[in-house]
């Protein structure tokens, strides 16, 4: 952790980070620990040598296929836990997108809050090349981030995205150059860090709960959260700083 920013690396570089049941399993532990820091106000989920993910790892799936679907879904299941424990944590999580990410590594980038891509990173699902069905999310996602056309033409097709393309899309919120890249992304999550915890936890809260039910339902959500922040203590200090520079 650095300051009050939890970072999790999937640090699996020469596999490009592919994702084992160990793995996965690791990546759901590390959110949960991070959650519950009191201390952490922002996680980013970045991955090691250059690359994000490449998806599931081939040679465990193969493994694991010899030994039936009782044998598979534990790599399915954890993978499927890790990307629920990003919308269960109250903190905003940040992927931090670079190189590849692809396959499993771009259904990991769908679940998290904020994406802020490379320039050059090079996104795509790969399942139906391999003449595969998605299994961390993609069919359910995609479709509710993009629109139904735009999600089953790519689960389709396989075609390559580009960083602009991702953001034109909403799957990702900022295409950085490579000459500023790191600089880039320590300025927002710096930023995102340096709100009111109890603000950031809030809006999070109200937009992943919103999207659960029906547009009325989250207007009842937040007009019951915003009286509740305003009438507490967090909400008093906020006011009285917007007081004060007003």
């Amino acid at each position: 952790m650095t300051g009050n920013v939890g970072r999790i690396t999937l640090n699996r570089p020469e596999a490009m980070n592919a994702i084992t049941v160990e793995l996965g399993h690791r990546l759901e532990l590390a959110l949960q620990q991070l959650g519950a820091d009191p201390d952490v106000d922002v996680v980013v989920v970045r991955g090691a040598g250059g690359n994000f993910s490449a998806g599931g790892d081939f040679r465990e799936v193969q493994r694991l296929r010899e030994g039936g679907p009782q044998a598979l879904e534990p790599l399915f299941a954890r993978f499927a836990a890790a990307c629920r424990a990003v919308w269960a944590i109250p903190q905003p999580v940040v992927a931090v997108v670079e190189g590849v990410a692809m396959a499993g590594g771009f259904e990991l980038m769908q679940a998290c809050d904020v994406v802020l891509v490379h320039a050059d990173a090079r996104i795509r699902d790969t399942h139906v090349v391999y003449g595969q069905v998605p299994g961390g999310g993609s069919t359910q996602r995609l479709p509710r981030l993009v629109g139904r056309q735009r999600a089953l033409a790519h689960l389709l097709s396989g075609d390559h995205l580009s960083a602009a393309d991702a953001v034109a899309w909403g799957l990702a919120y900022r295409s950085i150059t490579g000459e500023a890249f790191d600089q880039e992304v320590e300025q927002f999550v710096s930023t995102l860090a340096g709100r009111r915890p109890a603000a950031t936890r809030g809006i999070k809260r109200l937009v992943t709960d919103g999207l659960a039910g029906t547009l009325a339902d989250g207007l009842v959500l937040e007009m019951t959260a915003v009286v509740d922040h305003i009438a507490g203590e967090a909400g008093a200090a906020g006011v009285s700083t917007f007081h004060a520079k007003s």
